[in-house]
């Protein structure tokens, strides 16, 4: 099995469906899982399959003694391990630059040079396909289908690939040509094609041209937490809404601000967390500090494992106002690990696949609106949406309730203010708070308004 990422050290929903799915494909007595990611972080939990690093595996002939290779590989690979996976080199990869042990270094993350890491990946796929015996081949992601295509050819066993999104929902529309090249030829080589929901299945179908009778649909699942009440909401004045996600284009964080803005313009008892890290994180830095609600506003960064069920406990509205969103395991994560006194209501974007769950939107309306309600459990409600007129600018729910609904918004318009308190709480690095400081003359950042012992997550 081919992944980019596995827990706890992970960067987005990827490294958390492949924890699961490896897991429950392990209860099988007879399946025995050999997972391969780009550099393992030594705190895998692997009771359950065995982890190969890609940066172990040799590439290039390296003639070095065992008391070496020993030394080197302690705690990542066995010598003997290496001395047979080394045997498996067929191909000149000396235009790879590798280490003293011929292996190739990968940043374990999605660096700038992204495409490059993909290939020498592939390079290591061919070296594993080689040395390794296995029944078949299961591709997680554009980023391994190369890899997964190579293994196959070099074994001739079945390839399935598992899509959990598509650069058509990263994008925007606005496609990568050389991702959309990848991703179509692993799916016109993969035996089978699993998608993560219906609508990822039917853009395989209809964007890439493969055919619908080997394209599945397996929805990812959740395990509820065996101690969720661990996780309580701390008393406070404010009312909390978080975001929750990696701060991409896919989504769609600045909706999240300008919303937050609209709603500041109403009222003031509301603070609002944007949890997470990405490429668009200075952005939405800035656009907070252009709106002028930075001491209303916080970005207390990445989160994994026990503090994404704090924060999630903490909130009293969860937003997710993704352009797209393949499966949306983010609130389904949520709705599953929390006692059901203690889950937040959830607001999902228009185009987002997750309305098959059962648990997720709390969008009370008691007027006439433009959603069709189903009552499911208490207080936790689904929407099935139906396109509200003159809201295809923007994926957030319009609401023509004439004021029925405490949830009503109108299109967002560009907000133009001058910002009394324009630095946010938070910062990525010494970098940005250097900008922000020669940006608005301002000495001191913003302190946080909320006691710490009244907030743990913060």
């Amino acid at each position: 099995m081919f992944g980019w990422e596995f827990p706890p050290q992970i960067l987005g929903g990827l490294g958390t469906a492949s924890y699961g799915l490896t897991r429950g494909l392990a209860q099988q007595e007879d399946m025995h899982i050999t997972f391969v990611i780009p550099k393992p972080w030594g705190d895998e939990d692997q009771s359950f399959l065995r982890i190969i690093g890609a940066n172990s595996v040799p590439i290039v002939w390296k003639d070095n003694p065992y008391d070496y290779v020993r030394q080197r590989m302690e705690g990542r690979m066995s010598p003997e391990e290496y001395y047979h996976l080394r045997n498996g080199i067929h191909y000149d990869y000396t235009r790879i630059g590798t280490d003293d042990l011929g292996c190739v270094g990968f940043s374990g993350r999605y660096p700038d040079n992204l495409i490059e890491e993909i290939g020498n990946y592939e390079a290591v796929a061919s070296v594993l396909a080689h040395s390794l015996d296995f029944d078949i081949i299961h591709s997680h992601d554009w980023l391994t289908y190369p890899a997964g295509v190579f293994a196959k050819h070099i074994s001739g066993k079945p390839l399935v690939i598992h899509v959990h999104a598509t650069d058509f929902d990263r994008s925007r529309g606005n496609v990568n040509p050389t991702v959309f090249a990848i991703e179509k030829r692993g799916m016109e080589e993969a035996d089978h094609i699993m998608c993560v929901s219906n609508l990822t299945r039917n853009t395989v179908i209809e964007k890439y041209g493969i055919n619908p009778a080997k394209v599945s649909t397996v929805h990812n699942a959740v395990e509820p937490l065996p101690h969720p009440e661990e996780f309580t909401k701390h008393p406070r004045k404010d009312k909390v809404v978080t975001f929750l996600g990696r701060i991409t284009m896919q989504k769609g964080p600045e909706f999240f601000v300008e919303a937050a803005a609209r709603v500041l313009q109403k009222t003031k008892g509301v603070r609002f967390v944007m949890a997470g890290s990405g490429d668009k994180m200075n952005e939405m830095i800035d656009l907070v500090a252009k709106r002028g609600i930075a001491d209303r506003f916080h970005f207390p960064g990445f989160m994994r494992g026990k503090q994404v069920q704090e924060m999630l406990a903490e909130s009293d509205v969860y937003i997710m106002p993704s352009v797209s969103e393949p499966f949306g395991i983010s609130p389904l994560g949520h709705a599953g690990g929390l006692p059901e006194h203690h889950q937040p209501p959830v607001g999902l974007c228009r185009d987002s696949d997750a309305r098959h769950q059962d648990r997720l939107l709390g969008h009370r309306c008691h007027g006439r609106c433009d959603i069709q309600h189903r009552q499911i459990s208490g207080h936790v409600q689904i929407a099935k949406r139906t396109r509200p007129r003159g809201s295809e600018q923007h994926p957030l729910v319009r609401c023509r309730s004439e004021g029925a609904c405490h949830l009503r918004q109108s299109n967002l318009q560009p907000i133009i203010t001058t910002p009394k308190n324009p630095v946010p709480r938070r910062y990525p690095s010494q970098r940005g708070r250097g900008r922000y400081y020669e940006k608005y003359k301002l000495l001191l950042p913003v302190p946080c308004p909320i006691p710490p012992e009244e907030v743990s997550f913060l």
